[in-house]
């Protein structure tokens, strides 16, 4: 269910959003990070995700954002948890306020390749090793605290 933006600026400015995040890794041990078109962290490399909807279980989300984040049906069961990790922003999608907090739950996957991924939310995408996306100074802390 999507809210209108009058709904979900209320519910922003009162209550933290779950999330899941895709922790994607290629044969070769590489992270997949997309630079993020939308508020909040807008500018900067990132994993793929987002958030869970009402009514729909972590198994749906999972599959869902696979598609609209990787172009691909993914299971949750093909994916290992990694865990749940704080996300606090200063800015909103609908600008500098509200705040935005979310607890995303944090899932690692093997892929072999991606060939179409979608441009909804990422400009462009690159494949990372670790130690390179943790001296970027362009990826965000969030995606790097997956990975320290």
């Amino acid at each position: 269910m999507f809210l209108s933006k009058e709904i979900f600026t209320t519910v922003l400015d009162s209550t933290p959003l779950v999330s899941i995040d895709l922790l994607v890794e290629n044969a070769k041990g590489q992270i997949l990070l997309g630079e993020r078109k939308n508020r909040p962290a807008q500018g900067y490399w990132f994993v793929p995700g987002g958030r869970i909807l009402k009514d729909e279980s972590l198994a749906e989300a999972f599959k869902r954002l696979t598609v609209e984040e990787l172009g691909q049906s993914l299971l949750i069961s093909e994916a290992r948890l990694q865990g749940p990790y704080d996300h606090f922003y200063s800015d909103s999608v609908f600008g500098n306020s509200p705040s935005t907090h979310y607890v995303a739950i944090a899932y690692r996957v093997n892929v072999k390749e991606l060939p179409d991924l979608p441009e909804e939310q990422h400009s462009h995408y690159r494949w990372y090793s670790v130690d390179e996306l943790l001296a970027d100074a362009r990826v965000h802390q969030h995606t790097k605290a997956y990975f320290l």
